[in-house]
């Protein structure tokens, strides 16, 4: 079967794949962070050429006795960058494979019901949670100047280290923008930033816990005193556990729990506002 350019495999009633470049899917649904993404990841889409160049040349320099140390690190640097913006990519064009029998069977409704749920309630804080794991992985390479193992490798390894935890950001970005078109399915219309804190409970959670315990463990890093430890910060009190009933529960959460009820609550009041 011959397919030109602007031909496009057909999946129900609108176009499932984009011969020419699926970016360019429901485009006109898309936001400021949707383009961004795309925008971003079709110029670093140019990687892989380049990827390919690194490979070939490494191959015949090794056969030739010219082993480069560099060009191995090199690769994975290519690599790892192109591949942790195309999960990005992939989340915005709904392009990633889902293996799932029964969801194209589904109405457009029920789709983005569970399209929600994945987004917030399962993929969005499970990217906090891997930027949070990063973020003092990158600061550590970057803190150390980390470099290959190898005395001819590609040094800077901070660089690498610190494009991965940028990456998870990218990638929260491409999620809550996606979530708002499939929440846009749901309600009939752009839904208020209360209704997507609220629906998205969880992500809302656990981006309120980070902010508050970096937060505090900032202030306690600003005020100690010079020569201390900053690993005792941790034992300052709250960072400590409080006994309610059969269950030992952290400070931190419960200011969590407080914090996110306050910003969902202000949220919700000024979109109240706004409609009048």
């Amino acid at each position: 079967m011959h397919l030109d350019e602007e031909e496009t495999i057909i999946g129900g009633e609108n176009p499932s794949v984009a011969i020419n470049d699926p970016g360019e899917i429901d485009r006109a649904d898309h936001g400021r962070g949707d383009r961004f993404v795309v925008n971003l990841s079709n110029v670093v889409a140019w990687i892989f050429p380049i990827l390919m160049i690194a490979i070939c040349a490494q191959v015949v320099l090794r056969q030739a006795g010219h082993n480069q140390a560099w060009l191995d690190d090199f690769q994975w640097w290519l690599y790892g960058a192109a591949v942790l913006v195309g999960v990005a990519y992939a989340v915005t064009t709904d392009s990633h494979v889902r293996v799932d029998i029964f969801y194209d069977n589904y109405d457009d409704r029920r789709k983005a019901r569970i399209d929600v749920f994945a987004l917030v309630w399962c993929f969005l804080p499970f990217t906090i949670l891997c930027w949070d794991v990063t973020l003092g992985y990158a600061i550590s390479s970057i803190v150390a100047n980390e470099g290959s193992d190898s005395p001819n490798g590609l040094h800077n390894l901070w660089i690498l280290k610190t494009v991965l935890n940028l990456s998870f950001l990218l990638i929260a970005l491409a999620i809550w923008a996606m979530y708002t078109r499939r929440l846009t399915v749901l309600m009939g219309q752009k839904p208020p930033l209360g209704r997507k804190l609220l629906y998205a409970l969880p992500s809302t959670m656990f981006a309120v816990n980070l902010a508050a315990y970096y937060a505090i463990y900032l202030y306690h890093r600003a005020a100690l005193p010079e020569g201390d430890n900053p690993r005792t910060i941790l034992r300052k009190p709250i960072f400590d556990e409080i006994e309610l009933g059969p269950w030992d529960i952290k400070y931190t959460i419960l200011i969590t729990v407080v914090l996110t009820i306050v910003v969902i609550g202000l949220a919700l009041l000024r979109d109240a506002r706004r409609a009048r």
